[in-house]
């Protein structure tokens, strides 16, 4: 459960946020945003925060759970039908409730139409990422179950290299590994795991097949953890073998700019610099085609989140964050080396949260 006190700040700066946006209530539909502000892990909820207030409306399976998550950070209202008619029932008696703020993002349009339908009391304004941008700074508690996500990932894929052998297909991989997380504590797979080998390996976001491994193939493995809720998101490359010279060659590049970019990143820069200090390397040694997606992304409740670091992003890094740091270099036909670290940023320089080795491993 998340302590009281820091679900009483998050409302407090959420409601500084709605004042700014000259709004008397938010109407938040995004499970993880729910869960930020009161704690509530379920599958189904709405939730209504106004100046004073914070209802919480779910159905009958989540009455005793709630009522332990949630304690006293929201009022808490069972519905035994509909959500939707909850929130009509009960938003009428909030008070100085005119101009309510949904989640654009997350609303699906089928509800939209129930507030332009069953809403018409109200006038419904849309917004972009109230919660988000509070989400994205890491309180201490948050910071501690990150580590914790790190380190089951850690521990699973170190059991798994170590059953790691040619003839397994990476499906087989797969598994091995997801049940190393499970064993490690992981309560869930924020993504599906991808196991690539080969030349598949230079599919970045692979899912993983029948294909068989072989001696001398590259083995890119991206998974991660959670832990109460929060997310890890760990890469690392490896040869099943001896690595050949082009193998050593494209890995030392990528090791390089993830090491580099890991220590570069500094809060206040903007996600398009952080994203050149890997990319401008990676180019100058004559690859940069070869690293087609961003450098990295926040992670948290979800496995990507606030702030991205990309080559577009204007907006600056922010003290608190956790970031991925993935460069990558893919070559159809070949292969793909991808290095992947989750990294803190502090006001004192960035921490970065990952142990496992960047060595190259070969798996012999």
């Amino acid at each position: 459960m998340v302590e009281s006190d820091r679900r009483a700040h998050r409302l407090t700066a959420l409601r500084e946020l709605l004042g700014r946006a000259d709004l008397d209530a938010l109407l938040i539909t995004s499970l993880p945003n729910v869960r930020y502000l009161t704690g509530f892990s379920g599958s189904n909820a709405l939730l209504a925060v106004t100046a004073k207030e914070c209802l919480l409306i779910t159905d009958f399976r989540y009455e005793t759970q709630v009522a332990e998550e949630v304690g006293r950070a929201a009022s808490v209202r069972i519905e035994s039908s509909n959500l939707w008619t909850g929130l009509w029932s009960a938003l009428p008696a909030m008070a100085g409730v005119d101009r309510v703020g949904f989640e654009s993002a997350h609303l699906l349009h089928r509800d939209f139409a129930r507030l332009l339908e069953q809403g018409t009391r109200w006038t419904w304004r849309p917004t972009t990422d109230l919660v988000e941008q509070l989400r994205e700074q890491k309180d201490e508690g948050e910071i501690a179950r990150i580590e914790r996500a790190i380190g089951m990932a850690e521990e699973a894929l170190s059991r798994t290299l170590q059953t790691l052998r040619p003839g397994l297909t990476e499906t087989q991989v797969a598994g091995l590994l997801e049940r190393n997380l499970r064993d490690a504590g992981s309560e869930a797979f924020p993504f599906d795991s991808i196991v690539a080998s080969g030349p598949r390996s230079a599919l970045p976001h692979a899912r993983a097949s029948d294909r068989v491994l072989g001696t001398g193939d590259l083995v890119l493995l991206d998974f991660g953890a959670v832990a109460h809720g929060y997310c890890s998101d760990i890469t690392r490359t490896v040869v099943l073998g001896r690595a050949d010279e082009t193998q050593r060659e494209i890995y030392d590049i990528v090791c390089e700019a993830n090491r580099r970019a890991s220590g570069a990143i500094r809060v206040g820069m903007q996600g398009m610099a952080a994203d050149a200090v890997a990319r401008d390397y990676i180019a100058a040694r004559g690859f940069g085609d070869a690293f087609g997606h961003s450098l990295g992304h926040g992670i948290g409740l979800e496995v990507h989140e606030a702030p991205r670091l990309a080559k577009t992003v204007e907006a600056a890094l922010t003290a608190g964050s956790v970031v991925t740091i993935e460069p990558g270099i893919y070559r159809v036909g070949w292969g793909g080396v991808r290095i992947e670290d989750d990294v803190l940023l502090t006001a004192q320089g960035p921490r970065v949260l990952t142990g496992f080795s960047r060595d190259l491993l070969e798996i012999v």
